[in-house]
């Protein structure tokens, strides 16, 4: 089948993910009755294998991201992403929901990734959406330590102790390059933009057990490879809000991420921009006109993907909307 080359704003039918520690903040928030417990993450943009994201709207809907991709190409990614990638989308997006405690864990670089998975590696970002009082994550060290006292601590419990705790609030940011431990804690809902890469290795699971009394899988002597050791001033990312003006938040080889803080109309010119672009709607709801005429109405806890052939898009909020807006590289 020939897809159509009249590409257009499109949304995707999200792939909800039930997992231990989820809860039934994803539901209410992306506004999908009834509200389910238990769902840990949103994938809204996917093309990782098993789990291709469904086009929703307009005519294409039905197509998979991975029929649309290797049917158009350049004119869906941008020359250069479809070059480097070729028909693999380089980027998942997600909402993510902890009503507990993740597991603390690392991701490997390219390098790593592709020589023991034959994987791209999994550099990413956090944005808090919202996060309940008291609530915190891990990401990075709080102090120096070495390969061999890591393996000590895990055998002693002792590991978060040398961990970056960070107490969180709505807006707040993290970068995450591959090789930086952290953990999600219980309270926090994210927004996370991230390489397309399923490799974690789970380093401490604060020896929890399941229904069965088995402890989930730890990758100690996997994960010590891929830690950055160093140690950094910082690791959060602070930024100055802006209203009506884009407000860079992360730039890294894979990505870059905007804050959108939107009370009055506004036009994003794109026409110098070889890549295709990602619109993450935190909060309120807006119109959005393309330069072809399509028009879309995106509300609070929907995702969006912009063709890189889209030259520009008019926003219109209704009263105020808050987005983060993606692209590759």
């Amino acid at each position: 089948m020939t897809i159509n080359s009249n590409l257009y704003p499109l949304k995707f039918k999200p792939i909800l993910k039930s997992i231990i520690w989820g809860g039934s903040d994803i539901t209410s928030f992306k506004n999908i009755e009834p509200i389910q417990d238990g769902i840990g993450e949103s994938w809204e943009i996917s093309g990782v294998e098993g789990d291709i994201s469904i086009i929703e709207n307009g005519h294409l809907a039905g197509t998979s991201l991975k029929s649309l991709l290797s049917e158009s190409r350049e004119k869906l990614v941008g020359a250069e992403v479809y070059h480097k990638f070729g028909n693999k989308f380089p980027l998942l997006i997600k909402f993510i929901d902890a009503q507990d405690d993740l597991s603390i864990q690392v991701h490997p670089d390219d390098k790593l990734a592709g020589e023991r998975h034959n994987s791209f590696g999994k550099t990413e970002m956090w944005y808090v959406v919202k996060a309940a009082p008291g609530a915190f994550l891990y990401t990075g060290f709080e102090k120096d330590i070495s390969p061999h006292e890591y393996e000590k601590s895990i055998e002693d419990n002792s590991f978060t102790d040398s961990l970056k705790k960070h107490t969180v609030k709505e807006g707040d940011v993290f970068f995450l390059p591959a090789g930086r431990v952290h953990a999600i804690g219980a309270g926090c809902f994210i927004a996370e933009i991230q390489q397309t890469s399923n490799i974690t290795y789970r380093i401490y699971d604060y020896n929890r057990k399941d229904a069965q009394g088995n402890s989930r899988e730890l990758h100690t002597e996997l994960a010590k490879d891929a830690i950055d050791f160093k140690l950094y001033d910082t690791y959060q990312t602070e930024y100055n809000k802006e209203l009506n003006k884009p407000v860079e938040l992360v730039t890294c080889p894979y990505f870059t991420t905007n804050l959108l803080e939107l009370n009055e109309f506004t036009k994003r010119d794109y026409s110098k921009k070889d890549s295709f672009v990602i619109y993450m709607c935190l909060e309120g709801s807006l119109n959005l006109v393309d330069n072809k005429g399509n028009s879309l109405f995106i509300e609070r806890g929907e995702s969006l993907l912009i063709p890189a052939e889209t030259n520009y898009i008019e926003i219109s909020p209704n009263n105020h909307c808050k987005l983060l807006e993606v692209f590759a590289g």
